[in-house]
């Protein structure tokens, strides 16, 4: 193995968008882009296997939708470490390893959330990764697994990690049920836990980390950056994701963007088209932006036209014209 590249830690990640399976695809961090220039935006975790066996091109990505993070997920170090080195090729801004994904496929092949039983594997993984790159190498957990949730393992997870170099975790404060529930339960049913995450960044005050798990709102964000170094936000950013044209303003302090919601749509309009002529499906796209108007009257006939006309071959940018008439300006 080589010896460890010198790091390099730009990124600024008080607020970022989760790693989302199925939703936070190119088309998505485009989308969540005409919103916010700051918020870090992640991939949704693609598999070592996908990026070196796979035929389509997993890695590909805009330079638009920088700052991204590639969120990998695998447990072979050399694996890692070749794909780390490809995406770091590519032009990514950091490289995140998933130790928080609870679902039977995940853990199937070794990886995810079960990884947490295996805090000397994560760190030989890390180390790894950190080899062939000069960007951040992070790490994406949740606070425990099963019946291992206490402090003191999740503190054995970090440690491992750190001493081979990793800085930067991003701490989900749920704990996960590898048997028993799916995927979506171990969202919602074990309980949050933010103070044990507020523990830990005072028991280890030299790490970047950040949180994530139920937040909703900027106000709850702010909240617990009077804690922690950064915030991830899930599901709220796909639901709801007018709440990203906030956080240049108020969570970095940036000029307030006074773009409305129909502004942000029609941003999207020359990609679309782009995106089209290359061969692209409109509804591909089109579903990333459902919840726009989410809280505004018409949103349910915005979202109905979108729902109904948006899945043909023939559906284009008239579909959305028309979907946006339902909405007034």
């Amino acid at each position: 193995m080589k010896s460890p590249a010198p790091q390099s830690n730009a990124l600024d990640r008080k607020f970022s968008v989760a790693p989302m399976l199925d939703w936070t695809d190119r088309h998505c961090r485009t989308f969540h882009r005409k919103m916010s220039k700051q918020a870090v935006l992640y991939t949704e975790m693609i598999t070592t296997g996908a990026i070196l066996f796979g035929r389509g091109d997993y890695l590909h990505f805009n330079q638009h939708e920088g700052p991204v993070a590639l969120q990998l997920g695998g447990s072979d170090p050399e694996a890692l470490a070749k794909c780390a080195k490809l995406a770091g090729e590519r032009g990514y801004d950091e490289i995140n390893l998933n130790v928080g994904c609870p679902s039977d496929r995940v853990q199937n092949g070794r990886f995810g959330a079960c990884l947490m039983a295996e805090p000397e594997l994560v760190a030989q993984c890390v180390a790894a990764m950190k080899s062939e790159v000069s960007i951040p190498v992070t790490v994406k957990t949740r606070i425990g697994i099963d019946e291992q949730d206490s402090y003191e393992f999740l503190c054995a997870l970090i440690e491992a990690s750190h001493k081979v170099g990793c800085d930067d975790f991003i701490i989900h404060a749920r704990k996960a049920w590898l048997n028993g529930l799916s995927p979506k339960e171990n969202r919602e049913v074990p309980p949050l836990d933010y103070p044990r995450v507020y523990q830990l960044k005072k028991d280890y005050p030299q790490l970047d980390l950040s949180i994530n798990g139920g937040v909703k709102t900027i106000e709850e964000s702010l909240a617990h950056l009077a804690h922690i170094d950064g915030v991830m936000i899930g599901r709220e950013a796909y639901s709801n994701p007018f709440i990203l044209n906030e956080v240049d303003e108020k969570i970095y302090g940036e000029v307030a963007n006074t773009q409305t919601r129909h502004d942000v749509v029609r941003a999207m309009y020359d990609y679309i088209e782009e995106e089209m002529r290359l061969g692209a499906n409109f509804w591909h796209i089109a579903r990333h932006m459902l919840g726009i108007f989410q809280g505004q009257p018409g949103a349910r006939g915005f979202r109905r036209h979108l729902s109904e006309n948006g899945h043909g071959k023939q559906a284009d940018l008239s579909v959305m014209d028309k979907a946006l008439s339902f909405v007034p300006e």
